[in-house]
């Protein structure tokens, strides 16, 4: 962290907001925060904290599949990693989750920016009982390109794990 930024930190605040209960890393600043029903909702550099059981949690920007912003509601569909096919990460989408927002300010196009932002490339591909999205995308904090892949509900995830596998491959050589 730079001399500066420890400065105006001291001085003004890290941005945070009162009651806020996470705790950001150290290279972490926050873009955009605002009041929830449940809390707060914070845009950092490395993904969005969101309010919860346990105290906020932080979701990496690349493991936001969706953010819409709709009649005073962020709803964020969050991806959990499932596992692995050769170099590529499968995931799979949990239910949505509404925030309804006080004052959102800047917070709804911050995400969607930042969301968006991660997305490398995308391409859907039909496979046996469905489909997948095959996603490029950029982690937070980490030099290079992940290849995520999401299943369609109903897919033969036999035919996705060899898939994925297989197109993990061909872009590690293409980059060679």
């Amino acid at each position: 962290m730079s001399v500066f930024r420890k400065l105006v930190e001291r001085v003004v605040g890290d941005g945070t907001p009162a009651g806020f209960t996470g705790t950001l890393d150290k290279e972490e600043s926050v873009v955009a925060a605002c009041s929830c029903r449940d809390g707060h909702l914070v845009a950092t550099s490395l993904g969005l904290w969101v309010p919860g059981e346990d105290g906020a949690r932080r979701i990496g920007w690349h493991l936001i599949s969706k953010a819409t912003w709709d009649n005073g509601e962020l709803v964020v569909v969050e991806a959990d990693e499932t596992g692995e096919a050769g170099h590529a990460k499968l995931l799979t989408d949990r239910a949505p989750r509404r925030h309804a927002l006080f004052e959102p300010g800047k917070l709804p196009q911050v995400v969607h920016a930042r969301v968006t932002g991660s997305i490398k490339s995308r391409h859907h591909r039909d496979l046996p009982g469905g489909g997948a999205w095959f996603v490029q995308r950029k982690v937070p904090g980490q030099d290079g390109i992940v290849l995520q892949v999401r299943a369609d509900p109903g897919t033969d995830q036999d035919a996705v794990g060899a898939v994925a596998a297989e197109v993990a491959e061909k872009i590690r050589e293409a980059l060679k």
